[in-house]
C-alpha cells in the first residue's frame, strides 16, 4: 500500500502548525516549524497564500490535516467518513471517534510509542495483543472494555525494558486507563468529542464530503 515517505516535518510547515508527527523531536528546538516557520517550497518565505482561501480550500486543508495527523490514506479516510455517516449522532464527532479507536492510535495514546507512525510500526511487527490475542493490523478498531497489552514474547525486547517506569508520567484521555506494571491499557468507553484533543474543525471535513 502506498504511504507518504517524504519528510513529515514538511507537513507541519505546510499546515502552519505542529501536528506532532515526530514525537519528542516536536517538543525541542530541532522542530522544523521552530526553525523555518514558513511553508516549504521555493516561494515559501513570501507567505502562505497570495489570495484569499476559498471555502473549498479551507475544507480540503482540514481534511488533509486530519489524514496527516492520523496517518490515513485517502481511500481509507473516505471509508471512515461513510461509516461515520451511518452512525447516529454528529458525523464529524463520529469520524474523530473512529480515528481515535484505531489500534495504532490507542498504542500511541497509552504512551507505548512517541508518535503514531512509531505505534503503527510496533503494531505491524506484532508486539501488541487485544484481549490476549496478537493483533498486527494498525487500522483495527477497538471496542469499549478491550484490553491492549504488550505481548509476552515482546516484553523481553530492549525497547520494552524499563517501559513501566517511563509510562508513569503519561497523560491519558479520560476514556483510557493504563496499568504500567503490566504494560497494558483498557478502553473504558468510546471517546466523545470533548475527550479528543486534536486541533481539528471536523465540520469543515463534513462540508468537504457533502459537496
Amino acid at each position: 500500500m502506498a504511504r507518504y515517505t517524504e519528510s513529515v516535518c514538511k507537513l507541519c510547515r505546510a499546515h502552519g502548525e505542529k501536528l506532532f508527527l515526530k514525537g519528542e523531536r516536536c517538543m525541542t528546538p530541532k522542530c522544523a516549524l521552530e526553525r523555518r516557520s514558513y511553508i516549504p517550497g521555493e516561494h515559501g518565505r513570501k507567505g502562505r497564500f497570495r489570495r484569499k482561501i476559498s471555502d473549498y480550500g479551507l475544507q480540503l486543508h482540514e481534511k488533509q490535516k486530519a489524514r496527516h495527523i492520523y496517518g490515513v490514506l485517502e481511500a481509507q479516510f473516505r471509508r471512515y467518513y461513510r461509516l461515520a455517516e451511518r452512525q447516529p449522532g454528529m458525523t464529524g464527532a463520529n469520524l474523530l471517534s473512529i480515528l481515535e479507536r484505531r489500534l495504532d492510535n490507542i498504542v500511541y495514546r497509552l504512551g507505548f510509542a512517541d508518535s503514531r507512525a512509531q505505534a503503527r510500526q510496533l503494531v505491524q511487527h506484532g508486539h501488541f495483543c487485544i484481549n490476549g490475542q496478537r493483533a498486527d493490523i494498525p487500522s483495527m478498531l477497538v471496542q469499549a472494555n478491550d484490553r491492549i497489552s504488550v505481548c509476552e514474547t515482546s516484553r523481553r525486547l530492549p525497547y520494552f525494558q524499563g517501559m513501566a517506569e517511563r509510562l508513569q508520567g503519561v497523560s491519558l484521555p479520560g476514556w483510557l486507563s493504563l496499568d504500567p506494571q503490566n504494560l497494558a491499557g483498557t478502553v473504558l468507553s468510546l471517546p466523545s468529542r470533548e475527550q479528543i484533543d486534536v486541533p481539528l474543525t471536523e465540520q469543515l471535513i463534513v462540508e468537504y464530503y457533502s459537496r
